[in-house]
This record gives structure tokens, sequence and C-alpha cells, in this order.
């Protein structure tokens, strides 16, 4: 079976399935970039005098760039079974991210709809973990999902 939940199809997956992926480290770099690409300024991401004086002690990353970059883990570039993100719920930001740490996503299979003779919608526990096993996003994805795979059309 492929190492990756998102390559299988919808009659491939079984509920309780479950994957961790690599790990990723966030960087100063990616809240800088995100902060521009996204115009999201909010002090406790960039300006650590202020963010010393939060809540948090210390620069915060964005939570929704945190979901962003766990969801670039566990969603591979050429899986032909993902017909498209149906949407998240239950999305919180249970813990603080700090820069360097590193995160990793853990997936589940929790439930498995029919939708028609080509797809189905797939309802994953989507949860983000920091190097200390702190979870620090957690949310349900729902994917609909391919019985058979497509070929692959990228290069």
């Amino acid at each position: 079976m492929d190492r990756f939940l998102l390559y299988r199809t919808f009659d491939e997956l079984e509920v309780g399935q479950t994957q961790r992926t690599r790990g990723r480290t966030i960087t100063e770099g990616d809240i800088v970039n995100w902060c521009a690409l996204t115009g999201d300024w909010f002090y406790p991401h960039i300006d650590r005098v202020a963010a010393e004086r939060s809540m948090f002690g210390q620069r915060v990353a964005p939570g929704i760039m945190v979901f962003a970059l766990g969801t670039g883990l566990g969603v591979p570039a050429d899986a032909t079974t993902i017909l498209a993100n149906y949407g998240t719920d239950r999305l919180r930001y249970t813990a603080p991210t700090w820069i360097n740490d590193t995160i990793y996503l853990d997936i589940e299979v929790l439930e498995k709809s029919d939708k028609d003779a080509k797809a189905g919608l797939v309802t994953y526990r989507w949860d983000i973990l920091n190097q200390n096993g702190v979870t620090v996003c957690a949310s349900q994805l729902k994917i609909l999902t391919a019985r058979e795979r497509a070929p692959y059309a990228g290069i």
C-alpha cells in the first residue's frame, strides 16, 4: 500500500487508518514571507519587542500558516485520487508554534460517505504536532476522493 493515505482511492481507505508525515521546521523566513504574502502583519508575528510583552512572550507563527504548511506535509503533489478539498471543520489552534519548532501532521481516516459512482467523501482527523508531541493545530479535513486513480497529468 502507498505510504501516503491521500494516494489511496476511496475504496482503498478504511476508517481508523493513520499516518504521520515527515517533519518541517518553522523558520523566521517562513513567517516573514507569509506575512508579506498575506498582509498579516499582526504584531506577535513580526515585532520581537512587542511580542515579548504579549501573552506569548516571544514571536509566534500565524496559526493559519501552520495549518497551511501542515497541509503541504500531507497532500502529495502527484496524488490523483484527490478530486477536491471539500472543507475543514473544527479548526483550532491549541498551542502556539514558535520559530524553530518542527511540525508533523498526524492523519486518521474518521469516516467515509458515498457521493456517487465516481467518488466519496472522506473525513480525516488532521492534527499538527510539534517536536514535543504537543498538538498545535487540530481539525477535521474533508476531501472528495476518487474511486479510481486518474493518470498523472504532470511532466
